[in-house]
């Protein structure tokens, strides 16, 4: 695993539940002729953050093999673009919920 990347697995589980805790009082106190989904924001979060590992750690060992010689230059760059592709998107998202954490937090009560 990337040792850099590493730090996101204990996170995801704390963002989910308290963010799952949150929407889920919210979701509750309104009035709703439908039955509430199981699905949260912090369990789309937690989702969104194990499949870029994992698609970080498919580009790894892609890149590796295409060093020992047991994968194509095409595999290996297709798989590295992908998780690049990924990285991106998580530190986009992980941008976004530091300026809304800022921005809440600057909230006067």
């Amino acid at each position: 695993m990337i040792p850099a990347l590493s730090f996101l697995a204990p996170l995801t589980a704390d963002v989910a539940g308290a963010v799952g805790d949150i929407t889920g009082n919210f979701v509750a106190s309104l009035p709703s002729t439908q039955a509430p989904t199981t699905t949260d924001f912090g369990s789309v979060l937690a989702q969104v953050a194990g499949d870029a590992m994992d698609k970080l750690n498919t580009g790894e060992a892609t890149a590796i093999s295409g060093i020992e010689g047991k994968a194509s230059v095409q595999q290996v760059v297709s798989s590295v673009m992908d998780a690049q592709s990924s990285l991106q998107t998580a530190l986009a998202i992980r941008d976004k919920i530091v300026s809304a954490y800022q921005e809440v937090s600057r909230m006067a009560i």
